[in-house]
């Protein structure tokens, strides 16, 4: 009974390992996608009914998005703008079909002339059912960045329709 009793437990330890192994290996690799411009992969992850709550403020990000839709719109945006981010960090627990995930995501984006304009950490408070995200919660170190960020993706938008910004 005892070795039955170690081997189980002794299994159920190198499970979670390995699961956590892969879902940081899932992350990331859907992160270097959405990095080169394709979002399909995380969009993939989501819920049709999933929510994503995202810092407020006066930027094109604010607010809840509910549903797939409103998520891609979200993603689409996010890879438009040039973010690039990373996943620096992740935890979770809880069992398979109701997990809960904390991640550290770093992200940044660049300017025309090749210069860092925004820069920002982030932990992302990740709900699933079954391996799909049904809700996440963004949760930024300096928030006022965003809207700072959108501003200067506004001026750069401008100036290129009027022809003021080279590639």
């Amino acid at each position: 009974m005892k070795r039955w009793f170690a081997a189980g437990f002794g299994t159920a330890i190198v499970s979670r390992s390995l699961l956590r192994k892969a879902l940081i290996f899932k992350f990331r690799r859907d992160v270097r996608a959405l990095n080169s411009g394709n979002y399909r992969p995380l969009l993939n992850s989501y819920h049709h009914h999933a929510v994503l709550r995202f810092a407020e403020g006066d930027h094109r990000w604010a607010g809840v998005h509910a549903g797939r839709d409103q998520i891609e719109t979200f993603l689409q945006e996010f890879v438009d703008a040039g973010l690039q981010g990373a996943v620096t960090e992740a935890y979770f627990g809880g069992p398979l079909w109701r997990m809960t995930l904390l991640v550290r995501f770093d992200d940044r984006a660049l300017g025309p002339d090749g210069a860092v304009i925004y820069q920002n950490r982030t932990v992302l408070l990740v709900r699933t059912k079954w391996g799909r995200i049904v809700e996440q919660e963004d949760y930024y170190e300096d928030a006022a960045r965003i809207g700072d960020f959108d501003r200067r993706l506004r001026e750069i938008e401008a100036g290129r329709a009027c022809g003021t910004v080279a590639e």
